[in-house]
């Protein structure tokens, strides 16, 4: 049976389609190949995050309690380091080796490299944006990962010249690399949300049949979902800005390698609207400190995460928030590349999410319902 076309409503119809034999015989087929590189980097990372947590404490690369921190204890910030781990070995197994995943393990590296500097000695706002500049040009000139053109709806194409191509290249990445850093401001959130946008990666791709892609996304999800075992609250180990660099660059890179290639909608579609949540948070606190005359790379405790905190959320209840609102505007994104099944079990799992934070909501707020008719039928013993 044909997909669904962008735009239409999804219905008890299409997530019935989504279970057929055909649609789940065209899932194997061109998604299977990023399972494998999705368990090995999972159970890798897994493995890796303790030896990680006592490498921090024996360096010293330690978040410490108070400030713009809400933990209580001292806590190891080197689990980005064991998630690049697990997603270089992965994809130094099973992706094809070329030119361009070779540049996507180096930079990545690098990022998680550089930043362990950040995590232990803090560096100025200056050098640390000069970092990720530095990285996303070494991504663009010297590995050709460029967004040299951009789809528009009906077909149309708007080709850039070299100039504005790696200008436009190098601010997406030096984008995503802050848009995750400042996700990363709550247990279980960035790597959580990564994980979904790089499952949305690894769909989009598997539609269009880029291999490379499907095993890239699946590496990088595989090494989120592990860490998420150590991070999702209470966390007990931190991935840093390492990591956090490390997710963004690479989830950058992956995005230009695979969906920007594609003249479907318009270019980064998918990852764009997926990430729209921690995009906006993103713009809303450069635009919110600047007007104060403040840095925009000031830390503070105003990010969009930290308000559904002070209303009442807890920080497990905010996780589920952002997973729910990320894979819903990711099916949305999906759409354009023929996946509008996908958006009918989408809805399905953020309503259950969503009824999740509403009882644990109701719950610890001690709502009751008013049914005094209801408590009588229940305390009647029987009469039979």
């Amino acid at each position: 049976m044909p997909s669904s076309c962008a735009g239409s409503s999804p219905s008890l119809t299409d997530l019935t389609d989504f279970f057929s034999d055909a649609a789940l015989a065209g899932l194997t087929e061109h998604l299977l190949p990023g399972l494998w590189p999705f368990i090995f980097a999972l159970i890798v990372s897994a493995v890796a995050v303790p030896f990680a947590a006592v490498l921090s404490r024996r360096f010293g690369v330690v978040a410490q309690p108070g400030g713009r921190h809400a933990h209580a204890k001292p806590t190891p910030l080197l689990g980005g380091a064991a998630m690049w781990l697990g997603f270089a070995l992965a994809v130094f197994i099973f992706v094809p080796h070329n030119l361009q995943t070779l540049g996507l393990l180096l930079v990545s590296g690098l990022a998680t490299g550089l930043l362990i500097i950040d995590d232990r000695w803090s560096m100025r706002p200056l050098l640390k944006l000069g970092v990720q500049v530095g990285l996303a040009l070494l991504a663009v000139l010297a590995f050709n990962f460029q967004i040299g053109y951009i789809g528009l709806p009906g077909g149309r194409i708007i080709q850039f010249a070299l100039p504005i191509a790696v200008v436009v290249s190098v601010f997406w990445l030096v984008g995503m690399q802050n848009t995750v850093n400042f996700l990363d401001g709550a247990d279980g959130l960035a790597a959580g949300v990564v994980a979904i946008v790089a499952l949305v990666l690894l769909l989009a791709a598997g539609q269009q049949g880029q291999l490379p892609v499907v095993q890239l996304s699946g590496a990088l999800a595989g090494c989120c979902v592990a860490f998420l075992l150590f991070n999702f609250p209470p966390a007990r180990v931190f991935m840093g800005d390492s990591g956090a660099h490390f997710l963004g660059v690479a989830l950058g890179m992956i995005s230009i390698l695979g969906v920007a290639k594609v003249a479907v909608g318009f270019a980064l579609a998918a990852p764009v609207i997926a990430l729209a949540l921690p995009i906006a948070d993103t713009a809303w606190a450069i635009l919110r400190r600047r007007r104060i005359g403040a840095s925009v790379a000031t830390p503070d405790r105003l990010h969009l995460h930290h308000r559904l905190q002070s209303f009442g959320l807890d920080p497990r209840q905010t996780c589920y928030v952002f997973y729910a609102a990320s894979a819903l505007l990711g099916a949305l994104g999906l759409t354009l590349f023929g996946h509008g099944r996908i958006l009918a079990v989408v809805l399905v799992a953020a309503a259950v999410l969503t009824s999740t934070v509403v009882a644990d909501l109701l719950q610890h707020a001690g709502w009751k319902v008013r049914a005094p008719w209801l408590r009588r039928l229940l305390a009647e013993p029987s009469t039979r």
